[in-house]
């Protein structure tokens, strides 16, 4: 049997990111950052409130006559999760972005 030699498409890519290369670390704009950050905030504070409602539910959509959390409580608490991790998230990479920013200014 021949050995194959392994072909690449292109050239190898340098570990470290270069300046003006298509590797070159992404920098957000102040705005976008500011929006990313007060986005997770808004969220986390939307979600929040919507969970504590949720929990205070007397209208019997979120328990039952028994107190059992029903299948309209688990799927909103289900969507207030995600949310939360999501709004974390974008949040985080909002703060990372002003961080930078301040960073550089310095």
């Amino acid at each position: 049997m021949t050995r194959r030699a392994h072909r690449r498409d292109g050239p190898p890519r340098p570990s470290r990111p270069e300046r003006g290369g298509d590797t070159e670390f992404m920098k957000l704009s102040r705005p976008v950052s500011w929006f990313l950050l007060a986005f997770g905030v808004w969220s986390w504070f939307i979600w929040v409130t919507f969970v504590k409602n949720l929990w205070k539910d007397g209208s019997g959509l979120a328990f039952d006559d028994s107190g059992d959390p029903t299948a309209y409580f688990w799927v909103h608490l289900l969507l207030a999760i995600t949310s939360f991790l999501l709004g974390t998230a974008v949040g985080w990479i909002g703060f990372r972005g002003v961080r930078a920013l301040r960073a550089e200014k310095a």
